[in-house]
This record gives C-alpha cells, sequence and structure tokens, in this order.
C-alpha cells in the first residue's frame, strides 16, 4: 500500500469529479439548493392556503332547532359563523367541499337547558379536510362559550363560587433540562437525516466510478498503469467518503440555514417564537434545544457508518457491468438502510449491549443519547468499535474483488 499512489488516484478521480455536470449537481447543487426550494416554495404556498382558509367565515348549516329559538339566535349572531339555508343533502354538499360543516340540534333543546336535562349537539365535518375542520373547530368554540355562559347564570342563580364546579386545578411541571427535551424531541431525526444523506450521497460516485467506468471503457486504461489494485481501490474508496462526507455537510448546512430563516420569515419576525416561548415558560416547560457538543459526537461516530456505506456501495456498484445494472443492485439498499434508522425512532427502543451491534440501529439510538446530553461511554466505544470493524470488513471484501479478474471484466 502506497499513499503517494493513493493520493493520486484519490485526486485524479477528485478532478474528474468535479469536472462532471452530473456529479457537481448531485453532491453540490441539490443538497444545497434541494431544502430551501421544498421550504420556501412548498411552505409559501401552504402558508397562503392556510391563510386564505383562515380568513374565509366557514359555512355551518343548522339542522333542527326550530323549538330552540335562543341557541338559533345566538348562532346566527356569531360573526365567526355563516349560516346557510337549510338543504336535505347537507352531507353530500360537505363531501363536495360546498359547505364547511352542518349542527344538528336536538329536540327540546332550550328547555332541556332551563330543566338541567342532558341534551347531544352533533356536528358533521369532512375529517382531513381543512375548511372543514376550521368550520368545525369554530362551532366547537362557539359552544364552548356558550356552555360556559349558562354555567355561568346558574352559579349566579344559585349564589355558588365559581370554583363549585372546579374545585381544584392539576398543573405539570418538566423537570427535563431543555437539552433532554431536544434530545427526545430531535434525537431520532437528525440521526436519520445524517444516515440518509450519508448514503445517497455516495451511491453516484460509487456507481460511476467502477460500473460507469466500465461502461466507458476506461477502466482496463486505469489497470494498465503501474500502481497495484488495493491503491486504485482506496483511491476510489476516498474519493466515494469525500462525496458522501461533502453532501451530508452541505446538505445540514443548508438544512439549518433554510430552518433559521424559515422560523423567521414563517414566523413574521419571531412573534410566533416569543409567543411559543412565553407559552412554554407560563408552562413550566422548556423549549427543546440541542446539545452541541452531542452533535460534534453524532459527526464522529457517523464517520465509521460512512466508511461502511462508501465500502460497500463500491463493492456491489463493482459486480454491475453497466451503470443501469449498477442502480438496480444499489437502490433496493436503500431500504435496507431506512429500516433500521426508521426502527431507531420508534419509542420504547433503548441502547442496550444486543442493539449496540446491529449497524445503523446502534448509531440512531445512541446518537439520540448523545443530542440528549447523555454519554454512555461503554456503549459508545462498543458502536464505534464495531463500526469501525464492520467498515474494514467492507474495506476488505471491496478490495478483495476488485483483485478478482471475472468481477473486473464482467462479459
Amino acid at each position: 500500500m502506497n499513499w503517494k499512489f493513493i493520493r493520486t488516484v484519490y485526486l485524479k478521480e477528485l478532478k474528474d469529479s468535479l469536472r462532471d455536470r452530473r456529479t457537481l449537481i448531485s453532491m453540490v447543487i441539490i443538497p444545497t439548493l434541494v431544502m430551501p426550494l421544498l421550504l420556501f416554495g412548498v411552505g409559501t404556498v401552504m402558508k397562503k392556503v392556510i391563510q386564505k382558509a383562515e380568513a374565509e367565515v366557514p359555512s355551518v348549516m343548522i339542522l333542527g332547532g326550530k323549538d330552540s329559538p335562543e341557541l338559533v339566535a345566538e348562532l346566527r349572531a356569531e360573526k365567526k359563523l355563516r349560516i346557510v339555508d337549510l338543504k336535505e343533502n347537507y352531507r353530500q354538499q360537505i363531501n363536495d367541499k360546498k359547505l364547511a360543516t352542518a349542527v344538528e340540534i336536538p329536540e327540546g333543546f332550550d328547555a332541556a337547558l332551563k330543566s338541567g336535562d342532558l341534551k347531544s349537539v352533533t356536528i358533521y365535518h369532512y375529517e382531513g379536510e381543512l375548511k372543514s375542520g376550521m368550520g368545525r373547530q369554530a362551532v366547537r368554540d362557539f359552544f364552548t362559550r356558550y356552555r360556559d355562559k349558562v354555567l355561568a347564570a346558574r352559579l349566579a342563580e344559585h349564589q355558588l363560587p365559581a370554583g363549585f364546579l372546579k374545585p381544584f386545578e392539576v398543573k405539570t411541571q418538566n423537570v427535563a433540562p431543555p437539552e433532554k427535551v431536544g434530545g427526545n424531541t430531535f434525537g431520532g431525526i437528525v440521526p436519520y437525516m445524517i444516515i440518509i444523506l450519508c448514503f445517497t450521497g455516495a451511491m453516484y460516485p460509487a456507481i460511476d466510478l467502477t460500473a460507469g467506468e466500465k461502461e466507458r471503457g476506461t477502466m482496463e486504461t486505469l489497470l494498465c498503469s503501474p500502481v497495484s489494485r488495493i491503491n486504485l481501490v482506496l483511491g476510489k474508496f476516498l474519493m466515494v467518503l469525500t462525496a458522501s462526507a461533502t453532501t451530508m455537510l452541505l446538505s445540514l448546512a443548508s438544512m439549518g440555514v433554510s430552518a433559521t430563516l424559515g422560523v423567521a420569515y414563517f414566523a413574521g419576525g419571531g412573534g410566533a417564537a416569543q409567543k411559543l416561548a412565553a407559552g412554554a415558560a407560563a408552562r413550566g416547560d422548556a423549549l427543546p434545544q440541542i446539545d452541541l457538543v452531542g452533535l460534534v459526537g453524532v459527526f464522529g461516530m457517523i464517520f465509521p457508518v460512512a466508511v461502511l456505506f462508501a465500502a460497500v456501495l463500491l463493492a456491489i456498484a463493482l459486480l454491475a457491468k453497466s451503470y443501469k445494472e449498477a442502480q438496480s443492485y444499489v437502490s433496493p439498499l436503500l431500504i435496507v438502510v431506512i429500516m433500521p434508522a426508521v426502527i431507531g425512532m420508534l419509542p420504547g427502543i433503548d441502547l442496550s449491549a444486543k442493539t449496540a451491534l446491529i449497524p445503523i440501529l446502534n448509531l440512531s439510538l445512541v446518537c439520540k443519547e448523545m443530542l440528549s446530553g447523555v454519554w454512555h461511554w461503554n456503549y459508545i466505544a462498543l458502536i464505534f468499535g464495531s463500526s469501525c470493524l464492520y467498515s474494514a470488513l467492507a474495506l476488505a471484501l471491496c478490495v478483495k474483488m476488485f483483485n478478482r479478474e471475472d468481477v473486473m471484466f464482467r462479459a
């Protein structure tokens, strides 16, 4: 193994990749621009749709209520509701999104309120439809206020205090620090995103440097050079690892900047963020935070897994004789990578000696703990050591396959 030759091969592959427009698009442009476009493009459209729905007064149809004029009068006087004429096909109108919601008032509702009998009001709506959901909430808010008004009148009539129906309150107090709250909230998502970005960032370069060169006919020329196979494969491997790390870092930086600017843009200059902080302080809760030291630890733990991805992808893509065939081999691996990462996000899946030996799952679990500010050094050492072992085995397999003529020159 000659590091001078490895560096030469690496720099050669890096220069070729930077000259390739497809590589630049997949490694630099897409990771940098996709997140801002998604956040601000889709976010702006959603913001306008929600604002339009909120500005529109929901249409409500009253079913029944002929013998309850007091309630009907209150409903018609509600400025946040638009009462429409009664029609028989109200269900179809709601399904066709021509009517937001309908409310059915039971017979004798006003009389039941005065006598103390229990009656139920039914609200018909379209589950999952934005305007119908807002209409349902507006009707629920109206009846909540109406019920409180009736209760207040009854208490005043019997000269009873307001605490008669609510003798005590129950409050909650969060005891976890902000780092633990943030780790529990975002601890599964952050490593999941890093794992996916590492894998996808290595896919295209691994295919291009193996099956792509076979298809272009440049692999034979490279093998004729006075450089041993191990130096060639390590140079290509370092190029794939560089692409993986670059894609991950650019994507995370883009997401971080986009999220910071997006909060200011969509919250109207921070007003919503201030309300959120004030509400959390009033409840005694802590706003979620991510431990920055833990974030650095996450990047340290991801390195052997990135090596594993680069080596495995390089070895598998090497089996193919064309770019298209390599894609059919490599693409299904994305599901294999996603599944353990998703399992690590599930509640009840905790870090243990057994889970510390399962690739990808162990990374997801330990990163969740590290982002919470909890450092299980025994598990961290076990996970880092096992990940390095898996990476070394994958890299050894890649070197072995590179030395097989039947793999390099598949017909």
